[in-house]
């Protein structure tokens, strides 16, 4: 028998049974949970629970467990988390999402964009609030561990002194004022959205911008609000996208197309500089 755990997610709260070393774990890993903070784990008082956690399970496996479970719980919020690093412009105050698979350049862009004055909401999964109705998506709060490659950002940021000694991913949060936060912000009216590529050509100094239709768009909006769920765990045979049933996803997906009719997608590449050019001019026409 495990311990009774209660976890805030952007002031909702998951309730599960896990091992007593979910809190010493707890931590490190929040920054990697969206909407989370150090101080948001505290004990549960009550005899039911939405998670039971199995037991054996490392810290990456109970990570990815519990991401799945609050996938569900904020789905029946309206919030779709969403694989996206999101960013305040320093003027307008909204919010831009840079969208991507893995490698794709979304915090290089970042980087080249908090040099400029714009802030990290969330630095791999965005939580953001959906109106049926279709009035405009907000960011509520997101992951706030923002995770870099030494490499490329010692290329391409040669002004932030990163030390070529280390690990060759690492948390830029803790070094620079303009990165993380605490997991949980002030809403922010979504003012764009932008997949972006960026090009390993240091020739390639433009970036080049083009529209996404709308259907292809809003396929790419249902990718990335899976990204919690489309794990594999390391020490269990369970699968994390049975905490979506059917309904649960039609739910989504009426989410999503919410978000895209709301929302337009561009895709936008070039080096991070000129891919944070066009993100800057995206952010100014929405203004």
């Amino acid at each position: 028998m495990g311990n009774l755990f209660y976890v805030d997610s952007a002031s909702r709260t998951l309730t599960m049974v896990a091992p007593g070393q979910l809190a010493t774990w707890w931590p490190e890993m929040s920054a990697h949970i969206p909407g989370a903070t150090p101080e948001g784990i505290a004990p549960y008082a009550g005899t039911e629970a939405d998670l039971t956690v199995p037991a054996g399970l490392g810290s990456q496996d109970m990570r990815r467990l519990i991401n799945a479970s609050l996938h569900r719980l904020h789905l029946d919020h309206d919030t779709l988390s969403v694989h996206a690093v999101a960013l305040e412009h320093p003027d307008t105050r909204e919010a831009v999402l840079l969208l991507g698979g893995h490698g794709s350049g979304k915090s290089l862009t970042a980087v080249a964009l908090t040099l400029r004055g714009w802030r990290v909401l969330a630095g791999d999964v965005a939580l953001l609030d959906i109106a049926p109705s279709g009035s405009t998506p907000r960011v509520r709060g997101g992951t706030s561990a923002f995770v870099v490659r030494r490499a490329p950002v010692r290329r391409w940021f040669p002004q932030l002194g990163v030390g070529a000694d280390g690990p060759d991913k690492f948390d830029l949060s803790g070094c620079a004022h303009s990165v993380g936060g605490n997991g949980a912000v002030m809403p922010k009216r979504v003012g764009a959205a932008a997949v972006v590529d960026v090009d390993g050509d240091p020739a390639v100094n433009h970036g080049y911008l083009q529209r996404v239709a709308a259907h292809t768009a809003a396929t790419v909006w249902l990718r990335a609000c899976a990204h919690l769920l489309d794990r594999v765990l390391e020490e269990s045979d369970t699968v994390l996208r049975e905490v979506e049933d059917v309904a649960a996803a039609r739910h989504r997906t009426g989410l999503v197309r919410a978000l895209a009719r709301t929302v337009p997608v561009s895709a936008i590449w070039g080096s991070p500089a000129g891919v944070a050019d066009q993100v800057e001019r995206l952010a100014t026409q929405r203004s």
